[in-house]
C-alpha cells in the first residue's frame, strides 16, 4: 500500500523565517508557496530527493496548525506516506481496524488527494496519507 515517505510537514509560527532557515542555513530550495483555505494553512515546498518538507503556518488562530503549535510548540505535526490510490489504501486501513480522520479524500497541498489516520491508530503519529495526483 505504501510507496514511500511522501513529505514531513512541519507546524511553524512565521513561515518566511522558517524557509529563510531551511534554505539560507540548510541549503535546500523553496519550490512554491500555497494556500489551502479549508484546512487553514500556507504551506511552503522543500524538496529532499523523493520527498520533501512541507513547512504549515496557519492562516487563522482557529486553524489546525494553530491549536497544534499552541498545544505542543513549533515541529514535525505529521508524516505523509505516498500511495498509488488512496480511496484503496483508505478501504484497506478501515478493513483493518484504524479510527480515520477522514473517511474520504479530500483536497491538499501540492495537488495531491489526502486523508490522516488518527494518532490513536498510529502509535501516537499522525498520518497522512497521500495521492499525488
Amino acid at each position: 500500500m505504501i510507496k514511500k515517505v511522501d513529505h514531513i510537514g512541519i507546524a511553524v509560527k512565521n513561515l518566511d523565517e522558517a524557509i529563510k532557515f531551511y534554505t539560507d542555513i540548510l541549503g535546500l530550495e523553496c519550490h512554491g508557496t500555497e494556500v489551502v483555505e479549508e484546512q487553514k494553512v500556507k504551506v511552503a515546498f522543500l524538496p529532499t530527493g523523493d520527498s520533501e518538507l512541507e513547512l504549515l503556518e496557519s492562516t487563522s488562530p482557529d486553524g489546525p496548525i494553530a491549536k497544534f503549535i499552541e498545544n505542543k510548540g513549533e515541529g514535525i505535526q505529521h508524516i505523509a506516506l505516498g500511495v498509488d490510490n488512496i480511496d484503496e489504501a483508505l478501504a484497506e486501513c478501515k478493513a483493518k481496524g484504524l479510527r480515520l480522520i477522514d473517511e474520504t479524500p479530500r483536497y491538499g497541498a501540492g495537488n495531491a488527494r489526502i486523508a490522516f489516520i488518527h494518532p490513536k491508530s498510529s502509535k501516537g503519529v499522525l498520518i497522512e496519507l497521500c495521492e499525488r495526483l
